[in-house]
């Protein structure tokens, strides 16, 4: 009997353990980054190539109909005009989500009934920005705070901070990216390049948070690149180059591959002549040390914002009949680039956007605008630009915001197609010469000369041709998801959800949560069931881009809740 006792009693006690939140999981060890479990969303971008796409097809084209809401969870709530702009990440049955404080939730979502929040991190962030998310590495979340540009790893069993490392090396900079952890690193990639502010891409010791590397946009006087700063200002003090978005990572050579925002001031290309590099640029860093081994970049002397922050998305496939590794982006400039992710050569861009007036096209051979003078210190590319340089206010396409921007693309590795949610329309730009302080270093203004809408582009990234498109009402700054059930999800600016057929852009399912969506969908999977998780909550940028749709205006724009759909 004392066998049986002992047996049963140990049973039991497992049982509880198994189904208490303080089960030890495994750890997010480097081998599950590099091949993460198709039941799980391990990183910001679900892998490495940044392709947010998912291999489950339990929801699909045939029952996505069927999809409903599974259950919500209120995230933040500490003050006034909130946003949600992350990727929540989960690992078996556990959420880790951040708010605009920085704070970070331990979410049980086992059940699929509801999402209980098991702890709550807050690091003692002052004032609300943007936070994209947070990574997994072993046993610790790491996530990032704003304001006053920390970086903090907490145990995601007890809630309990292990190490905390603060970054601020200039007023004004900002952390906005989720985290990229690799094998025994984090790379950090640091924002607020409009207020003014150098920007940089850095990697901490994943374990002690102690800094190994720290590799700036702008380059200072007398290193490679610095030539390219013209003026007497000492503009690449506060050059920008931010870092808004996750990088990507091919493990096989260890490269990291990180999109470099626009030049400051971003609509006075007068106080910066020069190409100013390596601002709007594709960087592709030795994870090692942060050399940059190659970049491209897309706009010299930007005048437009058309920063270049967004995904950058690795590839393997035929280009021109042989095997060849891309690097692909959709840029916030309309077009879609591709290069050897090796060593960069440029193989093809095409005009993704319905409307491009700042150039006449790219330059087959060099990938630059064929508008693009070497002679010039101060590009004016086509008329609208020249116009701004002048002083005068002209009207550009696409708008500011792009194209595409810091919401994602998704490469469906099932269809072989990559999905761009695009913004369609057109903005003014207008200089202002008088903008050149810190923490306003913006050197002018633009808004919008028209409604804005959006579609999504279906693009073959092998050959450029445009496969499809569909257009939508309402802008969209969510991003895409894309899954082996052969479903695009993305979401719009007026609160609408929608999973739409890979072949054919026709929406299969939409559902509207009353509240604008700012951040891209992710989809897991407990107990065999596949859920579709999404965030709400509006950023003001995002606010001022309803500006000219009228029934909006009084749509709840900054309720921050995470939504979850299953069948």
């Amino acid at each position: 009997m004392a066998v049986i006792f002992n047996g049963a009693a140990r049973a039991f006690c497992l049982a509880l353990l198994a189904s208490t939140s303080i089960a030890r999981a495994a750890d997010v060890s480097y081998d599950r980054l590099k091949n993460p479990e198709p039941r799980n969303w391990l990183t910001n971008h679900g892998d490495y190539g940044a392709h947010r796409y998912s291999a489950l097809d339990r929801v699909n084209r045939g029952n996505v109909g069927g999809l409903k809401m599974a259950f919500s969870v209120a995230i933040g709530g500490d003050g006034a005009k909130e946003n949600l702009v992350a990727t929540p990440v989960v690992d078996d049955g556990f959420m880790y989500m951040p708010d605009a404080w920085g704070n970070v939730y331990k979410i049980d979502v086992r059940s699929g009934k509801a999402g209980r929040v098991v702890w709550k991190m807050n690091p003692g962030q002052q004032k609300i920005d943007r936070n994209r998310g947070v990574a997994l590495w072993g046993n610790l979340v790491i996530s990032v705070t704003s304001g006053d540009a920390r970086v903090v790893a907490t145990d995601r069993d007890t809630g309990k901070v292990v190490w905390d490392k603060k970054l601020d090396d200039q007023r004004d900079l900002t952390l906005n990216a989720a985290p990229l952890a690799i094998e025994k690193t984090v790379m950090i990639g640091a924002s607020g390049g409009d207020q003014g502010v150098r920007d940089w891409v850095a990697a901490l010791d994943a374990k002690t948070g102690a800094e190994i590397w720290r590799r700036y946009s702008i380059p200072a006087p007398g290193e490679p690149g610095s030539e390219t700063w013209k003026d007497k200002n000492n503009a690449w003090q506060t050059g920008g180059g931010a870092f808004y978005a996750t990088g990507s990572y091919d493990p096989a050579s260890n490269i990291a591959y990180w999109g470099a925002g626009n030049p400051t001031p971003k609509y006075d290309s007068s106080y910066r002549p020069g190409d100013n590099l390596f601002t709007d640029s594709a960087l592709a860093l030795d994870a090692d040390n942060g050399k940059i081994l190659w970049f491209h970049q897309y706009t010299p002397n930007d005048t437009m914002d058309y920063d270049e922050i967004g995904s950058h998305v690795l590839l393997d496939g035929k280009f021109g009949g042989a095997d060849r590794k891309l690097v692909v982006h959709a840029g916030r400039n309309g077009f879609e680039y591709a290069f050897d992710r090796g060593n960069g050569q440029f193989l093809k861009a095409t005009q993704y956007v319905p409307e491009a007036t700042w150039t006449k096209g790219i330059d087959a051979k060099t990938g630059r605008p064929v508008d693009y003078d070497p002679a010039k210190d101060i590009q004016t590319y086509a008329a609208p630009v020249s116009q701004v340089v002048s002083g005068a206010r002209a009207t550009v396409c696409p708008a500011v915001p792009g194209g595409s921007n810091f919401w994602p693309p998704s490469y469906s590795e099932q269809a072989k197609i990559l999905f761009v949610p695009e913004v369609e329309g057109c903005s003014f730009v207008l200089r202002d010469q008088t903008r050149h302080v810190p923490g306003k270093f913006e050197g002018g203004s633009f808004g919008y000369d028209s409604r804005v809408t959006s579609g999504v582009v279906a693009l073959d990234p092998f050959t450029g041709e445009i496969r499809n498109r569909v257009k939508m009402d309402y802008p969209n700054t969510s991003g895409a998801l894309t899954t082996a059930g052969g479903l695009v999800f993305t979401a719009l600016l007026d609160g609408t959800v929608m999973a739409l057929d890979d072949k054919t852009l026709e929406t299969l399912w939409s559902v509207n949560v009353g509240t604008g969506v700012n951040a891209p969908p992710m989809t897991y999977e407990v107990d065999g069931k596949q859920y579709v998780a999404i965030a709400t909550g509006l950023t003001g940028n995002q606010v001022g881009r309803l500006s000219r749709t009228p029934e909006l205006q009084d749509m709840a724009k900054y309720n921050t809740m995470l939504f979850v759909f299953g069948l």
